[in-house]
């Protein structure tokens, strides 16, 4: 918990994380929320992996969260904007019903702004995201796909992505105009966020 993604939160903001971690060890033995092989480096491998978007993000609007699964990033953002002062909507979209579940009690527990809607992210109609997110969900190719039908077009995407990123990256452009900027994952040094922005099909 002293990672820089969290070095500077509040008191009361790691109480509503710590929390956040009781629900998903609580679920995740009838759930999987996330591995069984990670629940005991979740602060380095969740928390602090997904709370390194919310620096990244502009402090308003409206951030839509695809593939939500766990709550991660979804969840932890949401308890960052909270304790920061922050004015975002969140909009969770998560097609397993247990695991859209697991969020909607989250959200109700931890007294967080956020909709769940629990249908596959093709057949949602565009939700005009401000920012938009989405860990270990998809290539990058796929991912700017959901951009173009969820992202308004001075919107910003904000993609955790592995050691394969920069192949993830030369494939896209081959379907994909964008300007991007790769940000080293505090958790993984092979790894990066990839800030993406000015999103156009070729």
């Amino acid at each position: 918990m002293t990672q820089n993604a969290l070095s500077n939160v509040s008191r009361e903001t790691i109480d509503q994380l710590e929390a956040f971690v009781a629900l998903i060890e609580k679920w995740n033995s009838t759930i999987n929320l996330i591995s069984k092989a990670s629940l005991p480096h979740i602060w380095r491998r969740h928390i602090v992996d997904s709370a390194q978007l919310f620096e990244l993000a502009p402090r308003t609007g409206h951030w839509v969260d695809l593939g939500s699964g766990g709550g991660l990033p979804a969840i932890v953002l949401a308890i960052l904007s909270k304790g920061t002062g922050g004015s975002h909507q969140f909009t969770l979209v998560e097609s397993d019903h247990r695991k859209s579940a697991f969020l909607r009690t989250s959200i109700r527990e931890l007294d967080l702004q956020g909709r769940v809607i629990s249908e596959r992210i093709e057949g949602v109609a565009p939700l005009g995201a401000d920012v938009l997110s989405a860990r270990a969900l998809a290539d990058l190719t796929t991912l700017l796909g959901f951009c173009a039908h969820h992202l308004k077009p001075e919107g910003t995407a904000l993609f955790p992505k592995g050691q394969n990123w920069k192949n993830e990256h030369a494939k896209a452009q081959d379907n994909w105009s964008y300007t991007s900027h790769a940000i080293k994952s505090e958790t993984d040094p092979a790894a990066a966020v990839l800030k993406i922005q000015d999103i156009k099909r070729v």
